[in-house]
Protein backbone atom coordinates (compact mmCIF):
# COMPACT_ATOMS: atom_id res chain seq x y z
CA UNK A 1 0.00 0.00 0.00
CA UNK A 2 1.16 3.84 -0.58
CA UNK A 3 1.13 6.43 1.58
CA UNK A 4 0.72 10.16 0.46
CA UNK A 5 2.09 12.55 2.80
CA UNK A 6 1.82 16.32 2.83
CA UNK A 7 4.65 18.99 3.54
CA UNK A 8 5.24 18.52 7.27
CA UNK A 9 4.10 14.68 7.94
CA UNK A 10 6.14 12.38 9.65
CA UNK A 11 7.88 9.61 8.15
CA UNK A 12 9.92 7.82 9.91
CA UNK A 13 12.85 7.42 12.52
CA UNK A 14 15.62 5.90 10.67
CA UNK A 15 17.10 9.48 9.91
CA UNK A 16 20.32 7.74 8.02
CA UNK A 17 18.02 6.59 5.64
CA UNK A 18 16.47 9.89 4.81
CA UNK A 19 16.62 10.81 0.85
CA UNK A 20 14.79 12.95 -1.87
CA UNK A 21 12.02 15.36 -0.81
CA UNK A 22 12.30 14.60 2.78
CA UNK A 23 14.08 16.92 5.53
CA UNK A 24 15.43 15.64 9.09
CA UNK A 25 14.24 17.64 12.30
CA UNK A 26 14.55 16.26 16.08
CA UNK A 27 15.78 12.88 14.75
CA UNK A 28 12.45 12.17 12.37
CA UNK A 29 12.11 12.04 8.95
CA UNK A 30 9.30 14.42 7.80
CA UNK A 31 8.25 15.02 4.34
CA UNK A 32 8.89 17.98 2.25
CA UNK A 33 6.49 17.83 -0.28
CA UNK A 34 3.37 16.38 -1.26
CA UNK A 35 3.48 13.04 -2.23
CA UNK A 36 3.77 9.21 -1.94
CA UNK A 37 6.64 7.36 0.31
CA UNK A 38 9.00 4.90 -1.05
CA UNK A 39 10.72 3.38 1.67
CA UNK A 40 12.67 0.77 -0.27
CA UNK A 41 16.26 1.74 0.41
CA UNK A 42 16.79 5.37 1.24
CA UNK A 43 13.24 6.81 2.51
CA UNK A 44 11.88 9.26 -0.35
CA UNK A 45 8.83 11.40 -0.85
CA UNK A 46 7.83 10.82 -5.19
CA UNK A 47 6.21 13.93 -6.00
CA UNK A 48 2.45 13.73 -7.47
CA UNK A 49 2.90 16.80 -9.59
CA UNK A 50 5.24 19.09 -10.88
CA UNK A 51 7.52 18.90 -14.15
CA UNK A 52 10.32 17.04 -15.20
CA UNK A 53 13.86 17.76 -14.17
CA UNK A 54 16.33 15.43 -15.82
CA UNK A 55 19.23 14.17 -14.15
CA UNK A 56 22.38 12.60 -15.34
CA UNK A 57 21.72 8.80 -16.37
CA UNK A 58 17.89 9.30 -17.16
CA UNK A 59 16.70 7.68 -20.56
CA UNK A 60 14.18 9.80 -22.10
CA UNK A 61 11.71 9.82 -24.95
CA UNK A 62 12.65 13.11 -27.07
CA UNK A 63 11.16 15.09 -29.39
CA UNK A 64 12.87 17.25 -32.43
CA UNK A 65 12.03 20.24 -31.98
CA UNK A 66 14.37 22.74 -33.94
CA UNK A 67 17.56 22.09 -35.88
CA UNK A 68 20.20 24.19 -35.02
CA UNK A 69 23.64 23.38 -35.94
CA UNK A 70 25.34 21.35 -34.61
CA UNK A 71 22.58 20.02 -32.07
CA UNK A 72 19.30 18.95 -32.38
CA UNK A 73 17.08 20.82 -29.95
CA UNK A 74 14.84 18.09 -28.66
CA UNK A 75 11.61 18.78 -26.08
CA UNK A 76 12.33 16.13 -22.99
CA UNK A 77 8.67 17.06 -21.49
CA UNK A 78 10.95 19.22 -19.70
CA UNK A 79 11.25 22.90 -18.77
CA UNK A 80 14.62 22.59 -19.97
CA UNK A 81 15.69 22.09 -23.86
CA UNK A 82 17.79 19.51 -24.63
CA UNK A 83 20.40 19.01 -27.07
CA UNK A 84 21.73 16.37 -29.16
CA UNK A 85 25.21 17.04 -31.17
CA UNK A 86 25.14 15.65 -34.76
CA UNK A 87 28.46 13.96 -34.08
CA UNK A 88 25.99 10.63 -32.68
CA UNK A 89 25.58 10.37 -36.66
CA UNK A 90 28.42 9.43 -39.61
CA UNK A 91 27.23 9.29 -42.83
CA UNK A 92 27.46 6.29 -45.34
CA UNK A 93 31.28 6.51 -45.82
CA UNK A 94 31.57 7.11 -42.05
CA UNK A 95 32.29 10.37 -42.10
CA UNK A 96 30.52 13.09 -40.04
CA UNK A 97 27.14 14.69 -41.83
CA UNK A 98 27.52 18.06 -43.31
CA UNK A 99 25.74 21.38 -42.11
CA UNK A 100 21.91 21.37 -44.11
CA UNK A 101 21.95 17.23 -44.06
CA UNK A 102 20.48 16.85 -40.89
CA UNK A 103 17.26 16.62 -41.41
CA UNK A 104 18.18 14.04 -43.40
CA UNK A 105 18.85 11.62 -40.59
CA UNK A 106 16.23 13.56 -37.82
CA UNK A 107 13.95 15.60 -38.97
CA UNK A 108 11.34 18.15 -36.61
CA UNK A 109 9.26 16.10 -34.74
CA UNK A 110 10.68 12.94 -35.06
CA UNK A 111 10.95 10.64 -31.80
CA UNK A 112 13.99 9.53 -30.19
CA UNK A 113 15.26 7.67 -27.32
CA UNK A 114 17.74 8.97 -25.43
CA UNK A 115 19.87 9.44 -22.51
CA UNK A 116 20.94 12.27 -20.45
CA UNK A 117 24.88 12.28 -20.26
CA UNK A 118 25.00 15.56 -18.85
CA UNK A 119 23.60 18.70 -16.93
CA UNK A 120 25.27 21.66 -15.98
CA UNK A 121 24.68 24.41 -13.62
CA UNK A 122 22.90 26.39 -16.56
CA UNK A 123 20.90 23.50 -17.12
CA UNK A 124 21.77 22.52 -20.76
CA UNK A 125 21.13 18.83 -20.91
CA UNK A 126 23.72 16.51 -23.08
CA UNK A 127 21.82 13.83 -24.84
CA UNK A 128 23.21 10.69 -26.65
CA UNK A 129 21.72 8.36 -28.36
CA UNK A 130 20.16 4.70 -27.40
CA UNK A 131 20.27 1.78 -29.98
CA UNK A 132 16.48 1.84 -30.92
CA UNK A 133 16.78 5.72 -31.17
CA UNK A 134 13.98 6.08 -34.10
CA UNK A 135 10.77 5.69 -32.99
CA UNK A 136 9.30 6.84 -36.09
CA UNK A 137 8.55 3.03 -37.36
CA UNK A 138 5.24 1.28 -35.60
CA UNK A 139 4.12 2.25 -32.13
CA UNK A 140 2.46 4.73 -30.50
CA UNK A 141 3.36 7.36 -27.88
CA UNK A 142 1.77 7.52 -24.75
CA UNK A 143 2.36 10.74 -22.13
CA UNK A 144 1.84 10.64 -18.44
CA UNK A 145 3.13 12.96 -15.97
CA UNK A 146 6.93 12.17 -15.39
CA UNK A 147 5.76 11.68 -11.52
CA UNK A 148 3.16 8.82 -11.92
CA UNK A 149 6.17 6.72 -13.63
CA UNK A 150 6.85 4.71 -10.25
CA UNK A 151 3.27 3.47 -10.63
CA UNK A 152 3.14 2.12 -13.96
CA UNK A 153 6.37 0.22 -13.57
CA UNK A 154 5.33 -1.18 -9.99
CA UNK A 155 7.10 -2.86 -7.28
CA UNK A 156 9.95 -4.88 -8.50
CA UNK A 157 8.26 -4.15 -11.61
CA UNK A 158 5.16 -5.96 -10.77
CA UNK A 159 2.74 -3.40 -12.95
CA UNK A 160 4.96 -3.58 -15.88
CA UNK A 161 5.10 -6.50 -16.41
CA UNK A 162 1.05 -7.28 -15.86
CA UNK A 163 0.72 -5.02 -18.67
CA UNK A 164 3.23 -6.56 -21.21
CA UNK A 165 1.91 -9.73 -20.33
CA UNK A 166 -1.92 -9.26 -20.66
CA UNK A 167 -1.74 -6.26 -23.13
CA UNK A 168 0.57 -8.48 -25.52
CA UNK A 169 2.79 -5.30 -26.85
CA UNK A 170 6.10 -3.94 -26.55
CA UNK A 171 6.21 -1.34 -23.82
CA UNK A 172 9.16 1.10 -22.75
CA UNK A 173 8.83 3.54 -20.22
CA UNK A 174 10.82 7.02 -20.10
CA UNK A 175 12.10 8.41 -17.08
CA UNK A 176 10.08 11.96 -18.09
CA UNK A 177 6.88 10.22 -18.43
CA UNK A 178 6.93 9.80 -22.41
CA UNK A 179 5.62 5.65 -22.73
CA UNK A 180 6.42 3.68 -26.12
CA UNK A 181 3.85 1.05 -26.86
CA UNK A 182 4.02 -1.25 -30.29
CA UNK A 183 1.69 -4.03 -30.90
CA UNK A 184 -1.13 -4.83 -32.64
CA UNK A 185 -3.88 -1.93 -32.70
CA UNK A 186 -6.61 -3.62 -30.44
CA UNK A 187 -3.58 -4.34 -28.11
CA UNK A 188 -2.60 -1.15 -28.35
CA UNK A 189 -5.86 0.41 -27.62
CA UNK A 190 -6.16 -1.93 -24.71
CA UNK A 191 -2.66 -0.97 -23.04
CA UNK A 192 -3.25 2.95 -23.83
CA UNK A 193 -5.93 2.13 -21.39
CA UNK A 194 -4.80 0.64 -18.96
CA UNK A 195 -2.06 3.00 -18.68
CA UNK A 196 -3.86 6.32 -18.32
CA UNK A 197 -6.12 4.39 -15.78
CA UNK A 198 -2.87 3.93 -13.66
CA UNK A 199 -1.59 7.71 -14.24
CA UNK A 200 -5.15 8.57 -13.16
CA UNK A 201 -6.02 6.30 -10.21
CA UNK A 202 -1.99 6.77 -8.64
CA UNK A 203 -2.67 7.69 -5.33
CA UNK A 204 -5.02 5.03 -4.50
CA UNK A 205 -4.47 1.43 -2.62
CA UNK A 206 -5.43 -1.48 -4.48
CA UNK A 207 -4.78 -0.19 -7.99
CA UNK A 208 -2.71 -3.45 -8.88
CA UNK A 209 -5.74 -5.40 -8.31
CA UNK A 210 -8.43 -3.10 -10.02
CA UNK A 211 -6.00 -2.80 -13.29
CA UNK A 212 -5.81 -6.36 -13.46
CA UNK A 213 -9.54 -7.08 -13.36
CA UNK A 214 -10.10 -4.16 -15.79
CA UNK A 215 -7.18 -6.08 -18.22
CA UNK A 216 -8.81 -9.56 -17.96
CA UNK A 217 -13.00 -8.06 -17.84
CA UNK A 218 -11.91 -6.44 -21.32
CA UNK A 219 -10.18 -9.99 -22.93
CA UNK A 220 -13.58 -11.65 -21.70
CA UNK A 221 -15.84 -8.97 -23.10
CA UNK A 222 -13.84 -9.52 -25.88
CA UNK A 223 -13.95 -13.22 -26.81
CA UNK A 224 -17.31 -13.01 -26.27
CA UNK A 225 -17.88 -10.99 -29.51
Amino acid sequence: MYKVVVPGDFISEAVSRAGEGTYVEDGKVYAMRYGIVDERGEIKVIALSGKYVPTEGDVVIGRVAEISFPFWIVDIASPYEARLHMSEFTDARGEKIEFGSMNRYLDLDDLIMAKVMNVDVMMRIELALKEDFNLRSGGRLIEIPHTKVPRVIGRSGSMIKMLKDKCNCFIFIAKNGRIWVRGREDDMNLATEAILKIARESHTSGLTDRVADFLDSFKREKGRR
